[in-house]
C-alpha cells in the first residue's frame, strides 16, 4: 500500500467528525484540498523541492490523527480562529501553496487553528509566544494551522517554539508526526520578527511550510532554528508584493546522530525597490543530513532589487552530508543580487592553535563550532531570546541539551 492510501482512508473515515469540530472558514476549503492531495500524492525525490527529503517514508507508518482541541491561553491578540475578532476567509489557504502535498494534506485533516491578529497601528512591545508540546503515548500525527495577520502599521515579535512534552526525554515515547503551515499577511508598513524554534526529539519527524506575504514598506525577519530534532524539512516562501518592503530569512540548523534537516525557502521580487537576504548556517556532525535549498526570483518589473543570499555549512564528522543549492533567476537588468554557498570541514589550524594553549581537543571543537554559528544568533533582536538560544547552543555543542523548567523559551 502507498503511503498516501492510509491518509485517504483516514480522511474518508474521520472527516465528518472533523468538519464537525471545526469551523465554516476551515471546512470551505477541506474536500478540494483532499481531492489536490489525491491526485498528486506525496512527492517522491524527483520533485525538485523535494529532492533531499524522503517524504512517503516518513509518512510511512501508521499515524492515528489527534483532534485534541487547541490550549490557547487568554491573549490580546491570540484567538482560536472559531473565535475570530475579524472575517478571516479573505486570509485563510489563500497564500498557501494549494499545489504543495504537505500544505494540501494539512489543510484536509486540521480541525482547529490558531489567528494572530495585530489590529492596525498596534505595537505590541512583549512577544507574542506559543508552545506547541509534542508528546503522545501511540504514534500521532498532529496538525497544526497558524494565520498571522498584521494590520497597517503593525509590530509584533512573534516566538513559536515546538517542544517535547515535559519529562519526556528519557521515556519510552511514541512516534510524531506533525504537519504545520503558517500564513503571514503583513499589510503596509508592519513590521514583523517570526520565530520558529525546533527542541523535539528523535523520534518526531516535522514538516513545516512558512507562507508570506508583503505590502508597501514592510519589514519581515523570518528564524528558523533547529536546536534537537528527528526529521525536519522546513519550507518558507515569500511574495513581496509593495514597494520598499524588505524580508530576511535566518537559519540555524544543528545535527547529530542520523538526524535529518531539510531547508527550502523561496523569495518571489514582485515589484521593484524590495531587499532581500538569507544566512543559513548548518553544522552536522555523526551521520546526519543537512539540506539547503534556497531561490530568489526576480521577476521582470522588479527593478532597483538588492538581494543576497549566503549559505554556509560546517560537517563535524566524515559521515555527515551536506547539499546546497542556492539560485538566482532574475528577469530584470537593473539589480544588485548575489548568491554563495560553501561547506567546510573543522579549521586543523585553529584546533592545534587552541589545543597548544592548553584547550582539550573536544572543548576546542565545541567552541569553534559556537562561534560559528554566532553570527545567526548574533542577528536575533530580542534580547532574552538572544542570550537564551547561546546557551541552548553551547550546551548542544557539549552535547548537555538539558530541557528548561519553564514552558517559555523566552521567560
Amino acid at each position: 500500500m502507498k503511503s498516501e492510501q492510509q491518509y485517504i482512508e483516514l480522511y474518508q473515515e474521520a472527516s465528518d467528525l472533523i468538519k464537525r469540530k471545526s469551523c465554516e472558514v476551515m471546512n470551505a476549503v477541506r474536500d478540494e484540498a483532499f481531492q489536490q492531495f489525491m491526485s498528486i500524492g506525496f512527492p517522491t525525490r524527483k520533485a525538485e523541492r523535494y529532492r533531499y527529503t524522503d517524504v512517503a517514508t516518513a509518512f510511512a507508518p501508521n499515524y492515528g490523527i489527534s483532534l485534541a482541541p487547541l490550549d490557547v491561553k487568554p491573549s490580546l491578540y491570540i484567538y482560536t480562529i472559531k473565535d475570530a475578532p475579524i472575517d478571516v476567509a479573505p486570509y485563510y489557504h489563500k497564500i498557501a501553496d494549494a499545489h504543495d502535498p504537505i500544505t494540501a494534506l494539512n489543510a484536509a485533516l486540521v480541525h482547529d487553528a490558531l489567528l494572530i491578529h495585530v489590529p492596525k497601528n498596534t505595537l505590541v512591545e512583549d512577544p507574542i509566544v506559543v508552545d506547541n508540546w509534542l508528546r503522545g503515548t501511540s504514534p500521532t500525527m498532529m496538525n497544526r494551522r497558524i494565520l498571522i495577520i498584521m494590520e497597517s502599521g503593525a509590530e509584533a515579535t512573534i516566538i513559536i517554539n515546538d517542544r517535547e512534552g515535559q519529562g519526556a526525554r528519557g521515556e519510552e515515547q511514541a512516534r510524531l508526526l506533525t504537519t504545520q503551515v503558517i500564513e503571514v499577511y503583513c499589510h503596509d508598513n508592519a513590521r514583523l520578527d517570526l520565530y520558529e524554534i525546533e527542541d523535539t526529539t528523535p523520534l518526531c519527524s516535522r514538516f513545516s511550510n512558512v507562507y508570506i506575504h508583503e505590502g508597501r514598506d514592510c519589514s519581515v525577519k523570518h528564524n528558523s532554528i533547529t536546536l534537537f530534532n528527528g526529521q525536519t524539512r522546513n519550507l518558507c516562501d515569500v511574495y513581496l508584493r509593495g514597494e520598499n518592503s524588505e524580508v530576511t530569512l535566518n537559519g540555524c540548523a544543528i545535527g547529530s546522530g542520523s538526524q535529518h534537516i531539510d531547508n527550502n525557502t523561496f523569495i518571489r521580487h514582485e515589484v521593484p525597490h524590495c531587499t532581500s537576504n538569507e544566512l543559513y548556517k548548518y553544522v552536522v556532525d555523526g551521520q546526519s543530513v543537512g539540506a539547503f535549498a534556497g531561490k530568489i526570483l526576480v521577476e521582470k518589473d522588479a527593478q532597483k532589487t538588492t538581494s543576497q543570499e549566503t549559505n554556509a555549512n560546517l560537517c563535524a564528522s566524515s559521515d555527515a552530508r551536506m547539499y546546497t543549492q542556492p539560485m538566482l533567476e532574475i528577469y530584470a537588468d537593473d539589480v544588485k543580487c548575489a548568491h554563495g554557498s560553501t561547506v567546510g570541514v573543522m579549521d586543523e589550524t585553529a584546533l592545534f592553535y587552541m589545543r597548544q594553549r592548553g584547550i582539550p581537543e573536544a572543548e576546542a571543537r565545541s567552541l569553534l563550532k559556537n562561534a560559528f554559528m554566532g553570527q545567526v544568533i548574533d542577528q536575533i533582536k530580542y534580547e532574552p531570546l538572544r542570550q537564551k538560544l547561546y546557551v541552548k547552543v553551547e550546551k548542544r555543542f557539549r552535547g548537555e541539551l538539558e530541557k528548561c523548567d519553564d514552558c517559555r523559551l523566552c521567560k
